[in-house]
């Protein structure tokens, strides 16, 4: 039996709309840790907290691409890319965590 491992890329923000792209093997775990501010950086710093946007790849190598090609876009196309599925900007990692 061959385990596969899914990879997502995402997209979190805050309450100004500040946008983060990130790619991880853990989604859960990942949101907890911007949702709490456990790791130092850009999200701790902007209060990132709100999951807008995600997809899973099969592949890791896909999943970097995937999440360069987002960093790479003007800010409308990401909203864009949001919008299409989460028209309203809801946290959909909502009722994820004991708060």
């Amino acid at each position: 039996m061959v385990l596969t491992k899914t990879y997502y890329v995402y997209i979190m923000t805050n309450n100004s709309k500040t946008l983060y792209t990130g790619v991880t093997n853990n989604l859960e775990r990942r949101v907890f840790e911007h949702k709490h501010g456990s790791v130092k950086g850009f999200t701790k710093k902007y209060n990132i907290d709100q999951l807008v946007y995600y997809d899973f790849c099969p592949d890791i190598n896909e999943a970097i691409k995937r999440e360069k090609q987002i960093k790479g876009w003007l800010r409308n196309r990401k909203i864009e890319l949001v919008e299409r599925d989460n028209p309203e900007w809801k946290d959909l990692s909502e009722g994820w965590f004991d708060e």
